[in-house]
């Protein structure tokens, strides 16, 4: 036996050596890459997937009840309300379409839910008048018979429920000495003018309870 074939043994245990620390180096490597990968690719997956699983905002609706009709705030602070809807008006031409309060004259009203105010409009019916859009512009708040308008009260002004808007009257049809806040409610569509909309019963509203559609 000669003394080359010893040292080419070892030399060849060498590379033999050094070659699986390659591969083995090479594996670590390739699978701590592959584990960042994965870590990264979870941590970007993960908001997205959060945000698409978030179930989208309700749409907004006038504040307060479930059944989506607004709340509302007595519009004559301490006034008795009475259901005044559907009483004959005009000997018996047209039924009335709206709440009588009671108070004194120059009494504030008291805007009787949150919006904007729409119209400020004088008719031979309403006397002075003062139309409010509902935030979500489903519904028109409707005040007549008034003395007056609250300082500062114009056509675009954001008002919340409780602000004084204006003050008692006996204008329009409402009758000398008769003095009155006649306060109305409409159901509107988005595109209805301040003029229009579905005239709805406001008692229910007003002393807080149930109400047919």
């Amino acid at each position: 036996m000669s003394l080359a074939q010893p040292t080419e043994q070892r030399t060849l245990w060498t590379r033999r050596k050094t070659v699986f620390r390659l591969i083995l180096a090479f594996v670590l490597m390739f699978g701590l890459a592959l584990l960042t990968m994965i870590r990264f690719t979870e941590q970007a997956i993960a908001p997205l997937a959060a945000t698409q699983a978030a179930p989208a905002p309700a749409p907004a609706v006038a504040e307060g009840r479930g059944d989506g009709l607004p709340v509302l705030i007595a519009p004559v602070e301490g006034a008795a309300i009475v259901d005044s809807w559907g009483q004959s008006r005009d000997s018996g031409a047209r039924p009335h379409q709206g709440t009588d309060i009671m108070a004194p004259a120059g009494a504030p009203v008291r805007a009787a839910a949150a919006g904007t105010v729409e119209k400020l409009f004088d008719s031979q019916a309403g006397g002075h008048t003062l139309y409010i859009r509902s935030p979500d512009r489903r519904w028109s708040y409707y005040y007549a018979h008034l003395s007056g308008y609250a300082p500062g009260i114009v056509a675009g002004k954001p008002v919340r429920a409780g602000d004084e808007i204006a003050f008692v009257g006996d204008t329009g049809n409402a009758g000398a000495g008769n003095y009155h806040l006649h306060f109305g409610l409409s159901r509107m569509t988005p595109g209805d003018g301040w003029w229009q909309g579905e005239p709805v019963n406001p008692y229910p509203m007003l002393v807080g309870k149930a109400a047919g559609r």
